[in-house]
This record gives structure tokens, sequence and C-alpha cells, in this order.
């Protein structure tokens, strides 16, 4: 195995590690949010569950960019591409925005879900307005996007 190769999937690796570590720490305190609310009204269950979900889609995004890059890196075929470290750090450089903007939004997006809970814990009939931490999920795929766009375009 290449220098390079170890590289980027450590690039991988950090990609899943970092948006899932911020998506964990999101739904596990919207959660404790949403355990809250349910305990004294159990009908708003599911308004409460879709707002403790949303911090969890960075993790998703993080490990979506991780399977794009091994599967560039053929790691599920039956050769491995041997790849120059330089190729190495490009392909490491472009999984850090999902890994990095992976975390701080779902650590901020959880925040937000905290907040919106307590706004359906108050007044159930403002669901819709409640859904502020989408906004958040806007930098996100951004982050994505650019993660995606980076990886895919680096010649191996």
């Amino acid at each position: 195995m290449s220098t390079g190769f170890a590289i980027a999937i450590a690039g991988a690796a950090i990609a899943t590690i970092l948006a899932g570590m911020g998506s964990a720490w999101g739904v596990g305190k919207a959660g404790q949010a949403a355990a809250g609310v349910i305990a004294e009204e159990p009908s708003l269950f599911i308004k409460v569950l879709i707002l403790q979900l949303l911090p969890g889609t960075q993790g998703i995004y993080g490990l979506l960019v991780s399977f794009i890059t091994l599967n560039k890196l053929q790691v599920f075929g039956s050769a491995i591409t041997d790849i120059s470290t330089q190729t190495g750090l490009a392909i490491f450089a472009g999984c850090m925005p999902i890994a990095i903007v992976g975390l701080v939004s779902a650590f901020h997006q959880g925040k937000t879900a905290v907040a919106s809970i307590g706004v359906v814990a108050k007044k159930p009939e403002q669901f819709v307005k409640s859904m502020l931490p989408a906004m958040v999920e806007t930098y996100a795929i951004f982050a994505l996007l650019i993660s995606i766009l980076v990886v895919n375009s680096i010649s191996l």
C-alpha cells in the first residue's frame, strides 16, 4: 500500500468519523429534549422525532463521501489503486469539507432542534414554523457537494 493510498483512506475515514460525531451529538441532544416532551405529551412523538433526526443527516453525508472515495480507490474491487502522495493529499483535502462542516453543522443543528422541540412542546400547531434546523442543513449540503465534486474531479 502506498503512502498516497493511506492518506486518501484517512480522508475517507475522517469524513465519516467527524460528520458522524457531530450527528451523534446533535441527535443525542435533540433526543434528550424530545424525551421530555414525549413524557408530558406522547401524541407529539412523530413531530419531535422528525426534529430529532435532522442532525443525523451529516453523518450520512460523511459516510456517502467515504463510499465515493473508497469506490474511486477501487477498495471494493480485486485490485487496490496505487496513487501518489500528492493525489492522496488531494483526495484527503476533498474529504475535509464534509468532515469539518458536517461536525460543526450537526452540532449547531442539534442545538437548533432542541429549541424547535421546545416550540412544539408549547405550541404543537406551530410545527411547520419550527423547522428552523433545516436552515443549518444548507451548509452541510454545500459541503457534501464540494466534497463529492472535488473527490470525483481527481484523476488517478
